[in-house]
């Protein structure tokens, strides 16, 4: 459960990624201290930077840098590869077509999921269906995001099997049939300038929010925002805002609402938004490891017998949970 934190954890991965397939990693002294420092860290805030993650920082900054260039383009060939419900919701939405809880949010984005073949879930699946929509411009910009999924897939797979651990678990605890097999969503998204630093605010600006406060919906999310502009806010339990301030080659991780149902409340996703307040056009790539599409997801036992023995919260099908948020999530 979130507190009154004020600040946001800085946690120094590296002895996990070294030794995250290790068969006696858990006893490993550098990663027995990171486990102790994911679990304080999802039980305090439910967010974290980490540092000595294995990305590197090269590919981060190229990852964020032609993702500008694309929001830089004429909205023309931005429009070439827009989103619609038949190309199972992939794709670039102008600003304000994205809604959070009924607000237009002020960003521009482009949606991709891990691609979902002709009945590959039968009726759960035929929402997301689809190819995700690449850009021809910048050019390798699909290779470029495809090498980028890679690496946060790999990433996140490490860090839930420190948080496994963190929880008393086996180290697979989130694997097999929760997401052994992990679906994935990459929004790269782009938040305008609202405000200028003359104080005029963007000609036809409903709303200054970039988006507004939500959780996530999966298991982990790994951010890659822009080093120069502080826009990301995190709310604790006393309801102040607390501010995730860049900090170069790292991530901002937080925990998603699969992951509060599996642990039992053990772990909170807490509510963020983001408010571009800076006079520059902010960039940031969102990172969403999901479980198994179709996976059930319930408290694990081993939680439930940390939070008192009683299951706080139903089992959710992660397929179903994403398409009923994914059908509402936007004004076509």
């Amino acid at each position: 459960m979130a507190t009154d934190f004020r600040s946001i954890p800085l946690i120094d991965i590296t002895s996990l990624v070294e030794k995250w397939n290790h068969p006696n990693m858990a006893q490993h002294e550098g990663v027995a201290e990171v486990v102790r420092q994911l679990d304080r860290a999802c039980r305090e805030a439910g967010f974290f930077y980490v540092k000595g993650h294995g990305i590197p920082c090269s590919l981060i900054e190229e990852i964020r840098s032609i993702s500008r260039q694309f929001f830089h383009l004429p909205y023309e060939e931005k429009l070439k590869i827009k989103l619609y419900p038949q190309t199972g919701y992939r794709g670039y939405q102008r600003v304000g077509e994205n809604i959070t809880k009924g607000v237009p949010d002020m960003h521009e984005a482009i949606d991709c999921y891990r691609e979902i073949t002709p009945g590959m879930y039968g009726h759960l699946g035929e929402a997301m269906e689809g190819h995700n929509r690449w850009p021809s411009e910048p050019p390798n910009f699909k290779k470029l995001m495809e090498l980028y999924l890679d690496h946060c897939t790999d990433l996140s797979r490490k860090i839930m099997r420190g948080i496994a651990l963190a929880l008393g678990g086996p180290v697979d605890a989130f694997e097999g049939n929760t997401a052994g097999d992990p679906f994935w969503v990459l929004r790269v998204i782009g938040y305008p300038v609202v405000s200028h630093e003359n104080g005029e605010e963007m000609q036809n600006s409903k709303n200054s929010v970039g988006c507004e406060a939500h959780t996530d919906y999966g298991l982990l999310t790994l951010v890659n925002q822009d080093d120069d502009i502080t826009a990301l806010q995190v709310r604790n339990s006393n309801g102040e805002w607390i501010s995730a301030v860049p900090i170069p080659g790292t991530f901002v991780c937080n925990i998603g609402d699969m992951l509060k149902i599996l642990t039992n409340g053990l772990y909170e996703s807490t509510l963020h938004r983001v408010i571009n307040n800076s006079p520059k056009y902010r960039v940031c790539v969102a990172y969403f490891y999901e479980p198994n599409y179709d996976a059930a997801i319930e408290p694990l036992d081993i939680c439930v017998e940390k939070t008192g023995g009683t299951k706080k919260f139903q089992g959710a099908v992660y397929g179903k949970h994403l398409v009923s948020k994914v059908l509402t999530n936007f004004i076509m």
